[in-house]
C-alpha cells in the first residue's frame, strides 16, 4: 500500500491532515482575503430581524456562501470572524452571540440546535512550543468537533484537536483543553466535569 508524500499535498491539504503547513502561499492568501471580504459584508449589514426576508437576503445569503455548510435556522450576531469559513460545518438551530471568532484553519463541525454565548473562541490554529520550529513559519491545526443540543457559555475558548459530546453545558469563561464526555456540565480553566446530567 502506498503513501502519499507529503511533497505532493497543497499546504491546505497538509493543514486538514494535521500536518505543518505555511500559512503563506498563494492559495491560502487568497483564501482568507475571499473571507475577510465577505466577513466585511457580513459585519456591516444593515440591522435586521432574524427570521424575515431581509435577513435571508443580507446576513443568511452572506453566511451560506463563506461558511462549508449550514443547517437551517442559522443565525450568527455579528460581529463574526473566521480564518477561511469553508472548513466550518454547522448544524440546524444554531445561535452564536456577538464576537465569536473560529480560526478554521482545520474543519470546524458544529451539530443541531447549539449556543454559544457572546466572545467565544475556537482555536483549531496552533503552533509548535519549540520556537526554533515557530521561526521557521510553519503552522499547525487540528480539527474541533461540537455535538447536538450544546451550550457553551460566553467567553469560552475551546482549544485543538478538541471533541464535545451532545447535550453539554461549558460555563462562562471556560478553557477547554481535552475532550468533553456527553451529558456533563463543566466549568473552569481548564474545564473539568462539575456535574453529570440524567438524560
Amino acid at each position: 500500500m502506498s503513501t502519499i508524500s507529503n511533497s505532493t499535498l497543497s499546504e491546505k491539504e497538509k493543514a486538514l491532515l494535521g500536518l505543518p503547513y505555511k500559512a503563506y502561499t498563494e492559495e491560502l492568501l487568497k483564501s482568507r482575503l475571499k473571507a475577510r471580504e465577505l466577513l466585511y459584508q457580513f459585519n456591516n449589514t444593515k440591522a435586521c430581524i432574524f427570521g424575515t426576508e431581509e435577513y435571508d437576503l443580507t446576513r443568511g445569503k452572506i453566511i451560506k456562501e463563506l461558511l462549508g455548510s449550514v443547517g437551517d435556522g442559522c443565525e450568527i450576531e455579528p460581529p463574526f470572524y473566521c480564518d477561511y469559513g469553508y472548513n466550518i460545518h454547522i448544524g440546524k438551530d444554531f445561535y452564536t452571540n456577538f464576537n465569536c471568532t473560529i480560526l478554521d484553519c482545520n474543519r470546524v463541525e458544529i451539530g443541531d440546535h447549539v449556543l454559544f454565548g457572546p466572545n467565544v473562541q475556537l482555536y483549531p490554529a496552533t503552533h509548535s512550543v519549540q520556537p526554533e520550529v515557530r521561526a521557521t513559519g510553519e503552522e499547525l491545526a487540528f480539527p474541533i468537533k461540537i455535538g447536538n443540543n450544546v451550550w457553551v457559555g460566553g467567553g469560552t475558548i475551546i482549544c485543538p484537536g478538541v471533541t464535545i459530546g451532545d447535550g453539554v453545558t461549558i460555563g462562562a469563561g471556560s478553557v477547554v483543553t481535552k475532550d468533553i464526555q456527553s451529558y456533563v456540565v463543566v466549568a473552569g480553566n481548564p474545564a473539568k466535569i462539575i456535574k453529570y446530567l440524567v438524560h
